[in-house]
Parts: structure tokens; sequence; C-alpha cells
């Protein structure tokens, strides 16, 4: 929301005079001069107080017509670890399957109870709790390439198979042993230009790209777990990777498609749906009624609206190129703002 209390928007203007990092994430200044928007502790030339207006989000601030700042790109930076949260995540890449204690943490000069407090803010569980879904997750795809389960309970730092069992379960709702015949999702999150963005990918390929915040975004989760028989788990595989790298160039404007290998489950029509999506050229738009009359079914336009709604690849689908008859921007999870600045930063590379 804006911030409207007097006392709060001094507070924060010196604070962006001061470039104080413990504001970052608290709040973003958006400039009325220029049209930008930055955190706290942004380099460029402080604006006069007169000039700026404080918000909490990133989507408000696009609803208002503000773009990133191209010197702090505060849509990246925000939501970035900070150093010793990354040395505690490094910790847990170097070493998957043993477990790390506080007095580790404490050795390597990181305060627990802070790096504790920052994984229950950002990820809703505490530092112990993100370490042991990361050895499930990786005793889940050890089981799935054959290994016993008292070999991957054991490997995974666990002292008895009742412990791991009942962990396991926990968390992935089934047993170890009939967790072998599930699919694996993998899932990521990165940042964009326009804000943190989920990918998921199966062995196949991409099956979601969306936005964190988008609406009914648990519900996709669920479906998607449901239509492939899978498991979600967090990590990366080669499809994750591509697509990052991809996504990176496609906002940089060095990239109008992708070359990436999609695994989409749906209905035959809403496949039909999808690959008109993908044909509509960068920098383009069409209405959904010229979809529908493409697809050969002028009276679907309702279906076709539908369908482009079901689209759980955002961008690489782009279901953002679709508008309504009028010109007028309509139907995009991502929001409104998203999809008119995709669309204008589309434009500008043409």
């Amino acid at each position: 929301m804006q911030v409207t209390d007097q006392k709060s928007v001094e507070k924060y203007y010196q604070a962006l005079l001061a470039k104080d990092a413990a504001y970052v994430g608290l709040f973003f200044v958006g400039v009325k001069t220029t049209g930008i928007f930055c955190i706290a502790t942004c380099r460029a030339r402080k604006p006069k107080f007169e000039n700026v207006e404080f918000f909490t989000t990133v989507k408000e601030l696009l609803q208002h017509g503000y773009r990133p700042c191209k010197i702090c790109k505060p849509t990246q930076k925000t939501y970035e670890a900070p150093a010793d949260i990354q040395q505690a995540l490094l910790l847990l890449q170097q070493q998957p399957k043993e477990k790390v204690k506080d007095y580790d943490l404490v050795k390597l000069g990181l305060s627990p109870k802070r790096i504790r407090r920052w994984f229950q803010q950002h990820y809703g569980v505490t530092y112990q709790a993100y370490q042991r879904m990361l050895r499930i997750n990786l005793a889940f795809q050890e089981l799935q390439k054959g290994q016993t389960v008292t070999q991957s309970a054991y490997e995974t730092g666990y002292e008895s198979l009742s412990g791991f069992g009942y962990t396991f379960k926990r968390m992935m709702g089934i047993s170890p042993e009939a967790s072998k015949s599930k699919t694996i999702i993998l899932i990521t999150r990165f940042q964009t230009q326009l804000g943190p963005m989920y990918a998921c990918a199966t062995e196949k390929g991409l099956c979601l790209l969306e936005f964190t915040d988008r609406r009914m975004l648990e519900t996709e989760f669920k479906d998607l777990q449901k239509r492939l028989d899978a498991v979600i788990l967090t990590g990366e595989n080669g499809h994750l990777k591509k697509t990052k790298e991809q996504l990176q160039a496609y906002f940089a404007g060095t990239r109008k498609d992708f070359d990436l290998d999609l695994h989409t489950p749906g209905t035959d029509f809403q496949q039909a749906v999808w690959d008109g999506l993908k044909a509509i050229p960068y920098g383009e738009t069409r209405a959904y009624q010229t979809q529908a009359e493409r697809l050969g079914k002028p009276r679907a336009v309702r279906a076709v609206a539908r369908a482009n709604g079901c689209n759980r690849v955002a961008i690489v689908i782009p279901c953002h190129r679709v508008i309504g008859k009028n010109g007028a921007l309509t139907g995009y999870a991502g929001g409104l703002e998203r999809k008119a600045w995709l669309l204008a930063h589309e434009k500008s590379f043409c």
C-alpha cells in the first residue's frame, strides 16, 4: 500500500538520504519527476522531499506507472539474501547430507537467532526445518534412483528408520516406499525485473513459471501435482537453469524467442490455445476473438479466455500478448500492471 502517515514518510525519507540498508524491503520510493522507483540504499542522486512517495510493494508502484531503477535494481536487490544468509545456505550446499547445528554456525561467526528469523520471514520455516526439508528431498530423489530406504535414512543423517519414516511421511504425505512411483517436480525461486518468480520442471521440461504473488498459486501447485502424480521438491535441473538464463536475456532485451522444453499437461483444447499463444510474435498483440477465429471456433471466445487463464507458464507461453477486442488490457493473473510493462518492454525492443 502507499505510505501516507506523515511520520513514516519523514522517517523513510531520512533512511533514503542515509542509504540505510535496514530499510531495504520495508519500503520502495517512487520519484515523481523521473517515474522510477528505488530501494533505500540506491546510489543515485537523492530527490527532493516533495518529489517522492513511498509504497510497500512493487506491484503498487507498477500500478502507479513507475519503472525499476537501473542503478539499485529494486526488484532484484530487495529479495536478495544478505551475505550471512548466503553463507548459511552455502553450508547446506557443501554438506547436504549432514545436519548443520547452531554450534556450526557460531563457529563461522554467524548468528543462529538472526538466521532463524530470516528463514522464518522469507520461507515460513526455521533454518533447521529448511535443512530437514532439503535432506528429505535428497532422500526422495535417491529412492527414485533405486536406493533402499535404509540407505537413504542413514546417509541423510537419521539415526533410526522410524524417525526417518515419520519425518518423510509428514513432509511428503506418503511413505518412503510409496514415493518410488511418484514423478519429481523440482522448484526454484529467482529474481526478475518485475519481482520474484517460481519455476518448476520435471525431467521432461518446464511445467510452471509464475510470479510468486500470482493469484491462486497454491491451487496451481496442487493441480499440477495431481495431473502428474508428482511431488514438488526444492532443487534445480538443466531445464530450470536454462529457463533462468533465457528469462534474464528476455528482460535484458537480448532474447525475443524461447528455446525451452515444456511439459504442460492439459486438454487438447487447452494445448491448441497455448500453441496459438506461442504463435503470437514478440511485440505484437491479438484479441481473444482473433485467437478463437484462428482455432476455427469463432464463438468460443470465453472458452479461449478460460484456457488462456489456465496457462501455467507465464512469459514463455505469452498470454500477456492477448488483449480485449477494444484494445483494453484484461485478464492477467500476474497483474495488469505487469502485463502493461511486458508489452511496453517488448515494443521498445522491436
